[in-house]
């Protein structure tokens, strides 16, 4: 069976991939902080479909719990196959008035430990293949403050990952949705329905799941799930960046 290892998998679009992958009939390592509800799900999981899960409670801000997880993704006796990068978190976009310390934890849990994590599963990927699937977003490509800026670093590494690593049987997915119905927005004290985003502009998790799997499976190095917000990416490349940047002070992707 092939093997999958989710970030973030206790909640909201990791534990999508988790569903839809043990219903695809593939064994799971699942990360994240929250212990109970990962072994809530794992229970789930094993009953419903009969797949193998390893719960891995880490805290991705902390360097030594992502070396535990780079380990697992560098064990070749037991490799991984799928390496989903979903863990994250947001903030305030007013960068100034942040906690600095926060933005520090913000950039750890977005950019450093999805590069760590992506350096120890390559390493036993190349050659014998592999998928990995960064979880980025729509706002990647407009200007909000530091969630934009690792979400665009996440589009960029993903793009040139995918290329490089072709050869080796591997492919590197970008995911970016727009605004999904998850528990995303509650976590960061938002009421649902008043984050001024339209109900046209929600996508629901289980179908950006599917189409990031599917556009993992057919090699593409970014996938932007529903035709709507496949039109507002490509708006992003003509409209000037600081009408962009006035647009995207709303709500949160």
């Amino acid at each position: 069976m092939p093997v999958a290892l989710i970030t973030g998998a206790s909640a909201g679009l990791g534990a999508e991939f988790a569903r839809q992958l043990a219903a695809r009939g593939a064994d799971l390592v699942l990360v994240a902080r929250n212990v109970d509800a990962l072994d809530e799900l794992a229970a789930g999981l094993r009953d419903g479909f009969g797949v193998d899960v390893q719960v891995m409670p880490a805290d991705l801000t902390d360097e030594r719990d992502v070396d535990r997880v780079a380990a697992r993704l560098a064990d070749a006796a037991e490799p991984v196959d799928l390496l989903i990068n979903n863990a994250g978190f947001g903030l305030p976009l007013r960068f100034a008035d942040n906690d600095v310390e926060d933005e520090v934890r913000h950039l750890r849990v977005h950019v450093e430990a999805p590069m760590r994590l992506m350096h120890a599963a390559l390493r036993t990927m190349r050659g014998r293949g592999g998928r990995i699937v960064n979880v980025a977003s729509v706002a990647g490509f407009i200007s909000r403050s530091t969630y934009s800026a690792c979400k665009a670093w996440v589009i960029g590494f993903s793009r040139w990952a995918n290329a490089e690593y072709a050869s080796d049987g591997v492919t590197v997915t970008a995911l970016c949705p727009g605004f999904t119905h998850t528990s995303f927005h509650e976590r960061m004290g938002l009421e649902p329905g008043k984050e001024g985003v339209p109900a046209i502009g929600w996508l629901d998790a289980g179908d950006v799941v599917r189409e990031g799997l599917r556009d993992a499976a057919r090699g593409k190095a970014v996938s932007v799930p529903s035709t709507r917000y496949k039109i507002v990416v490509a708006v992003t490349c003509v409209l000037p960046r600081s009408l962009i940047a006035r647009a995207a002070r709303r709500g949160r992707m």
